[in-house]
């Protein structure tokens, strides 16, 4: 369990009370005097995800009152624990009932801090749960997106293609997971030519990471991430102010890797392959040229219309392989395009699949994750605008406008052969900080992915 969470045995803990905004008015009648006199001389609110501390009778908090939606988010809980003294607390339903899995999600996901380069010398507020299977998968979830966070973090100098690599096989390792690299000019010698013009200019070298896991007759769930840990632009060259976020242009593959791990740590019955193209996309004498055109694994040829509009080049490879399995369930990641963050904003992944059952399940599934996606169309009409007058396709097209769904539109002619196969175009950063989200790299997506994943293997 995360060092937030300690086993709730009744002893040395304070209560927290944890009362629905509807019955606020009925729990407060019964309680003593002088928590009475607190509450309304503090011009305390009932609203939904306020809390208050309550006194004891030296005058210290001996308690704490939470208000909760209805029906209960994780967010509550993790605004809850930001305004909590140190100590460790015990959730006690006092009007209501209390979800203990959404509890400690929102509890775990506000207790998370990144501290590779500076120790953050916070708090130690710890909540006390019980034996509960929610609770168990609430935190396998939690764990995932603390990994996602992390790498999403790490800046590019300490997590090139190579670290990606290694922490797909440490993560492996801790699973009994098989994974296996390919690198470097042998990504031109077992056909995946996309890849290795994306990478070719780095002096850090491309690298193919393939991750295998479960029972091979179990139904096929692949994941494909997109992996570019620094993105420069190319020789179509990002201005100062794009480049600096693209370390976390890599965020597509740090959620499919942590929704691998988490998908292996609840050993979920299926036959997991993830797939993570890494590269850093540079710029030297090496460098894949506007005007070039290149091969792909599935044989298609592609014409560079942008050096910047690597990220497709690099999943049109990992598509066409894992198309080839025709595996149950294909889902990709990617941080792919502006336009889904204009049309969307930071916090809706974009939202693409040819299968309408398989959309319904993952809105479903975002819904009931405190994660919602938005559906955009893989509209055909717009596939002219991404032709070529030398070539199959052009990476980048010849429209201003339509940016998330020309290049969803892009990813689909290398998925022919699997009809549940949906795109998530993501952000994978807060860029601001809100309970349980702070500021910073993010598992955007992960949580509802799971619970889709969850839903659909468990039938």
């Amino acid at each position: 369990m995360l060092n937030c969470f300690v086993a709730d045995s009744g002893a040395g803990t304070r209560p927290v009370h944890v009362v629905a905004a509807s019955q606020y008015r009925d729990w407060l009648a019964g309680q003593p005097a002088h928590v009475r006199a607190w509450l309304e001389g503090s011009a305390f609110e009932a609203k939904a995800g306020r809390s208050a501390l309550l006194p004891g009778a030296d005058g210290g908090p001996a308690a704490a009152l939470l208000v909760q939606s209805e029906p209960a988010e994780p967010w509550d809980f993790a605004a809850l624990r930001d305004r909590l003294p140190a100590g460790d607390w015990r959730l006690q339903a006092a009007g209501g009932e209390l979800d203990p899995g959404t509890a400690a999600l929102g509890w775990a996901l506000a207790s998370y801090r990144f501290e590779r380069y500076r120790k953050n010398n916070s708090k130690s507020v710890r909540l006390a749960v019980p034996a509960d299977p929610a609770v168990e998968g609430a935190n396998t979830v939690a764990e995932a997106v603390y990994l996602a966070r992390d790498l999403i973090n790490t800046p590019a100098v300490d997590l090139g293609p190579a670290e990606l690599a290694e922490a797909a096989a440490a993560t492996a390792a801790r699973h009994g997971a098989t994974c296996r690299t390919i690198v470097g000019d042998d990504l031109l010698e077992q056909n995946f030519p996309a890849i290795h013009a994306v990478g070719q200019a780095s002096s850090r070298a491309p690298r193919l990471i393939d991750l295998a896991w479960g029972d091979k007759d179990a139904p096929a769930l692949t994941l494909v991430g997109k992996g570019v840990c620094f993105d420069s632009g190319g020789l179509d060259l990002k201005n100062s102010s794009n480049m600096l976020l693209m370390k976390k242009d890599m965020g597509g593959a740090a959620v499919t890797l942590a929704l691998a791990q988490a998908v292996m740590a609840l050993a979920l019955p299926v036959r997991l392959r993830l797939l993570i193209g890494a590269v850093e996309n540079s710029v030297s004498g090496s460098s894949f040229r506007p005007g070039d055109v290149l091969r792909t694994r599935k044989g298609l040829t592609v014409e560079v219309g942008n050096t910047d509009a690597e990220g497709r080049l690099v999943l049109a490879d990992l598509l066409a392989e894992a198309d080839r399995e025709r595996p149950a369930l294909l889902l990709d990641c990617a941080t792919l395009t502006g336009a889904a963050r204009v049309a969307l904003g930071p916090d809706l992944p974009a939202l693409f699949t040819p299968d309408d059952g398989l959309a319904d399940d993952l809105l479903a599934a975002g819904r009931t994750a405190f994660e919602p996606l938005w559906r955009l169309p893989l509209h055909a009409p717009y596939r002219d605008l991404i032709d070529s007058p030398i070539a199959d396709l052009n990476n980048a097209g010849f429209a201003g406008g339509a940016g998330a769904i020309t290049a969803a539109l892009f990813l689909q002619r290398f998925v022919t052969d699997t009809p549940a196969w949906a795109h998530l175009d993501i952000y994978a950063w807060n860029q601001e900080g809100r309970p349980g989200r702070p500021k910073g790299g993010e598992a955007t997506g992960l949580r509802a992915l799971f619970r889709a994943i969850e839903t659909r293997f468990a039938r």
